[in-house]
């Protein structure tokens, strides 16, 4: 049994007893996630300075988690210190803390090995859906056993201290040490609010380095306030006037907006376009967390996706493609708005959000009929309510027949489920005489990677490469089921991820994280080949516009992809607060406090390092960001005469 041996120490209570267990915790839990990382991710000549800022984190972070536990020292009555009752509280709620400080080291731990960042805005989002989260987890893990574990270990720490705490509580507090203690709950959370900052976790110039040497819980509380970043506040602007300037010489002419019937209808002389006709339908299907680094047709050996490199083949390939950022919301923002990444939360996310310039609003104005599928249930990341207000009909699980699903799990259907529906779906409203655009967005690649049995040779559930194997089947399927609708011949397949499965590496925008596939299909309207320049998801918007040859497409800030002027060869990445702009071999980033930070990027292998800054890049890089930005916040983004809010 441990016990405290000195007044001294036994004087401080219970308060620094608990401080003591927590800083140990972070400090051990620090030194595991560095022994996680592969060699040379961070060398060991940084460990010092992890090791160093970590314990302002921590210790900030401790001014706010023992203020609670000062106060209450500082006002119980010393007669109280003894009483059993007292003894018994103090020990369960010691318990407790202790078990919900191994339950956080083990939840940091997860977080970390799926996403190689302390918790940040993700977490945030993910506090929101308990149901989709909580059923996640129970899918993956064993909870039971471990939250068994968890028990019995704090149960087994406690015990070991209980001599300790019974020694502290026969010390009287005098007057004096009540003032320390009242002091300590109140000054010294302050003292942290004030001095200590998320921003001060960057400065090792490698981004696991300064992940790690952050606080989870400190970091989560950031995330909290900062889940919307207000552009102008934050980040490097310039006038206005000079920013659409600078976009016009880029070929984007959506300043100001037009009444939808103004617009001038580009003909095909204004394109390069590698199609024999155009298309009357499109089916886009965005593919959960498909990283470009899985298919064969990108240089994989591993033979996970055996029916996407044929479509490849048979179809135009986009050999240079990027998402714009790291989660389902942003890449589902860029494919239907066609905008940069805001700081912050995606538009999808956020309030004022309808009758914007959608590809949903802009066919539906010219005779379109557009669909949003989802296997799973539509709150989640409000996708029902933002494609609902943007001119969608929204189909999610909750439309499916008991009868079809063959399987399911906390995300939605089976993909093969949810090709199906489509199917259906797409199929009465041929018969209708419609034309339609159908926007995809499949779930199975996602933790606890389940499936149904019998499709593929991975068993269920088969981890990352599994789920990976089984959305190629089932996009497979998909096709192989529509070849037979009378449509087929007349619609264009669009398959592309809306983000890649991990965005960790040293750099703030690991650039090869961002690399999706993008494939168009359409044997009847376009011939096999291969598109090298750098892609966008946002260019998706406008280029659809052009190919069914509609108006519109001046809508979005990406550029039709087959037009005859020199392709611009740039993209966008972003996490929620850094803003990448890569052109020209240079990627420029754009970061809060009005920082901006330049790297050379190796084109055959996306590694950077650092560089000076282009003046002219970093003025089209804060020209983009600012005008997207601006243009939601202002409502500028608003479909003019929009139907739907006639």
């Amino acid at each position: 049994m441990f016990s405290v041996p000195t007044n001294a120490f036994r004087s401080m209570g219970v308060p620094w007893l608990v401080a003591v267990i927590w800083l140990a915790a972070f400090t051990c839990l620090r030194i595991g996630l560095l022994v996680t990382l592969d060699a040379g991710q961070v060398g060991i000549d940084l460990w010092p300075y992890v090791l160093t800022k970590g314990l302002l984190f921590d210790l900030a972070t401790l001014a706010f988690l023992v203020a609670p536990v000062c106060l209450y020292e500082a006002v119980l009555p010393n007669r109280w210190r003894t009483s059993l009752w007292h003894r018994t509280l103090r020990l369960k709620w010691l318990w407790f803390s202790v078990f919900v400080m191994l339950f956080g080291i083990g939840a940091e731990v997860t977080f970390w090995l799926e996403f190689s960042t302390r918790f940040n805005f993700i977490a945030v989002d993910y506090l929101l859906y308990t149901q989709e989260v909580i059923g996640n987890i129970r899918q993956s893990y064993p909870v039971p056993t471990v939250l068994a574990a968890i028990a019995v270990v704090a149960g087994l720490i406690v015990w070991f201290l209980r001599g300790a705490v019974r020694n502290m509580d026969n010390v009287k507090i005098t007057r004096i040490q009540r003032a320390k203690l009242v002091a300590a709950g109140v000054v010294l959370p302050v003292i942290a609010g004030f001095t200590v900052s998320v921003d001060q976790m960057e400065g090792a110039g490698n981004a696991y380095a300064d992940e790690i040497s952050g606080n989870g819980l400190f970091t989560l509380a950031a995330a909290m306030r900062r889940n919307e970043l207000d552009f102008d506040r934050f980040y490097r602007t310039m006038p206005q006037s000079e920013a659409d300037r600078i976009l016009r010489t880029m070929g984007m002419q959506r300043r100001p907006l037009s009444d939808l019937s103004a617009q001038a209808l580009k003909g095909a002389a204004n394109h390069a376009w590698p199609f024999i006709r155009r298309p009357r339908n499109v089916v886009l299907i965005s593919a959960e967390s498909l990283s470009a680094s899985f298919l064969g047709a990108y240089g994989d050996s591993r033979g996970l996706t055996p029916r996407l490199d044929a479509l490849a083949k048979q179809g135009l390939l986009f050999s240079h493609a990027y998402a714009t950022g790291t989660r389902t919301v942003r890449g589902l923002e860029a494919l239907s708005l066609g905008t940069p990444p805001v700081p912050g939360q995606a538009i999808v996310r956020r309030p004022q959000n309808e009758h914007l310039a959608t590809l949903g609003e802009v066919l539906g104005a010219q005779g379109f009929k557009p669909y949003f599928f989802y296997g799973g249930y539509g709150y989640f990341d409000n996708m029902n309510a933002y494609f609902g207000g943007n001119g969608y009909k929204v189909i999610d699980r909750t439309d499916m027949e008991k009868r079809t699903i063959v399987f399911e799990n906390v995300w939605g259907v089976a993909d093969e489920v949810l090709f199906s529906q489509a199917l259906s779906t797409l199929d009465e409203e041929r018969a209708q005489s419609s034309p339609f655009f159908a926007h995809i967005m499949t779930t199975s690649n996602h933790r606890p990677y389940t499936y149904p049995a019998g499709r593929i040779d991975i068993p269920s559930p088969g981890g990352r490469l599994g789920a990976v194997k089984y959305t190629d089947f089932a996009i497979g399927d998909f096709i192989d089921r529509a070849r037979a609708q009378p449509w087929f011949k007349d619609t264009l397949f669009i398959i592309v991820a809306d983000h890649g499965a991990s965005v960790a590496g040293k750099t703030k925008l690991p650039l090869d994280g961002y690399r999706i596939p993008l494939i168009f299909f359409a044997p009847d309207l376009l011939k096999p080949s291969v598109y090298e320049p750098l892609v966008s998801q946002l260019d998706l918007a406008p280029t659809i516009v052009e190919l069914l040859g509609k108006k519109g497409a001046d809508y979005f800030f990406g550029r039709c992809l087959f037009e005859e002027e020199e392709p611009l060869r740039r993209v966008f990445v972003s996490n929620y607060q850094s803003l990448g702009y890569l052109r020209s071999n240079t990627l420029t980033v754009l970061l809060p406090r009005q920082r901006v930070e330049s790297y050379r990027v190796d084109p055959r292998t996306l590694e950077t390092t650092p560089k000076a800054v282009d003046p002219v890049l970093l003025n089209e890089a804060i020209a983009y960001y600012q005008t997207a930005s601006r243009s939601f916040k202002l409502g500028a983004l608003k479909l003019p005469n929009c139907p739907h809010q006639q």
